[in-house]
């Protein structure tokens, strides 16, 4: 078993990480880790993510609340974020909140990273939505990213950066650094004219292989409404899916969808 200090150790290398690679400018962004069913450890407010020690991390209860804490250092107010996380997602045990350059500006202008232009982005991430702005430090945030956490790994937050979460630390990294830089080719390759992307069916071989791989976590391959319906998934949908998890949004969806394919077929 892993103890707590190499975990410390860990989320400090993790925090040297995204820090390098100029997802987070002075002490932007924090890192969770689920040690228990009422036990976390995460990085404190108001201190760079690329010079931490272990005896930075703070550990806090499943409400934010701090069981121990060196002096000086307090957990993050954005704890609020990745404990909505955790209760709504019992399958993951690590968040990441960064402000990756690129996948930002997608944020800030208010465009989902849903085109499918990469094999790897396809199975290993899929789509990534924008949840609506909210105030930092309110739970505003948390209730935003909330209607997205039953159908994503990774959302971008509307003006404000993104937000990762996985099974294990090192991937939760993996798919931030991911979503940096699938939306840093979409953002080139729109220079140079658009992207080309794969087709319906060329997705939908993506998505089985994913399926035979057996790959954790939530994904369109295999709970996009529009899929279920018998619907292009979200990556052949521009966007528009918004995934709810109640049956009323997904029939809402469909009636939507249905409505514009009829206006088209009429015309």
């Amino acid at each position: 078993m892993v103890s707590e200090y190499e975990i410390k150790k860990q989320i400090c290398d993790i925090g040297k990480r995204i820090y390098d690679r100029g997802m987070v400018a002075a002490n932007d962004g924090n890192i969770s880790v689920k040690i228990s069913d009422n036990e976390f450890l995460c990085t404190p407010t108001g201190v760079s993510k690329g010079f931490m020690t272990p005896d930075y991390i703070c550990k806090v209860d499943a409400n934010g609340k701090v069981i121990q804490a060196n002096a000086g250092f307090k957990p993050s107010s954005e704890i609020k974020m990745h404990m909505r996380v955790y209760k709504e997602r019992p399958d993951v045990q690590s968040v990441v909140h960064a402000h990756p350059m690129y996948g930002t500006a997608f944020a800030i202008a208010g465009i989902p990273l849903t085109q499918p232009i990469m094999p790897e982005a396809v199975i290993a991430l899929g789509c990534v939505p924008i949840a609506e702005y909210g105030t930092p430090s309110t739970e505003e945030i948390p209730d935003a990213v909330s209607k997205y956490l039953q159908h994503y790994d990774a959302v971008l937050l509307e003006n404000h950066g993104a937000l990762a979460y996985s099974d294990s630390l090192l991937s939760a990294y993996h798919k931030m650094e991911s979503l940096e830089f699938y939306a840093q080719l979409l953002f080139l390759s729109r220079q140079l004219g658009g992207p080309k992307e794969l087709s319906k069916a060329q997705v939908e071989r993506l998505y089985e292989i994913r399926r035979q791989f057996g790959l954790k976590g939530k994904h369109p391959a295999d709970v996009c409404p529009n899929v279920k319906a018998g619907l292009p998934s979200c990556h052949n949908c521009g966007g528009n899916c918004s995934c709810s998890s109640s049956a009323a949004a997904d029939g809402d969806l469909v009636a939507e969808i249905t409505r514009k394919v009829m206006e088209q077929l009429n015309k």
